[in-house]
């Protein structure tokens, strides 16, 4: 079971899985000061949900920038910087709420590759 998790939750850097982290982080933060700042009560499940999206956000990305760059290969595009960032805003948000759904294939990609090369 050790193994299992070491090669699935652990099979990303510790430096990419917390940049990742800190940005799904921010989706849960701004969700939770809207719920405040509009006099909303804030249920346990709702707390739960954004902690389970925050914490599988990184598998996630991992998946869609893995696609991307199939798709993509190296090519350079020049573009204006707003739209890119609204674009890149955008998709780090689809990411995070849809990462409860996408995360489980990242994770077996990650448990499959890091498998194969300890074999």
């Amino acid at each position: 079971m050790q193994d299992i998790i070491k090669k699935t939750f652990g099979g990303l850097s510790a430096q990419y899985y917390i940049r990742q982290l800190f940005f799904g982080a921010i989706f849960s933060s701004l969700i939770i000061y809207m719920l405040i700042s509009g006099n909303k009560p804030i249920e346990f499940t709702l707390i739960f949900l954004l902690a389970i999206n925050t914490f599988l956000y990184p598998y996630s990305r991992f998946v869609y920038e893995s696609i991307v760059e199939f798709i993509m290969g190296n090519n350079v595009f020049f573009v204006n910087a707003i739209f890119m960032l609204v674009v890149k805003i955008f998709t780090m948000l689809l990411c995070w709420g849809f990462s409860i759904f996408v995360a489980p294939i990242g994770l077996a990609y990650l448990y499959w590759h890091h498998s194969k090369t300890a074999s």
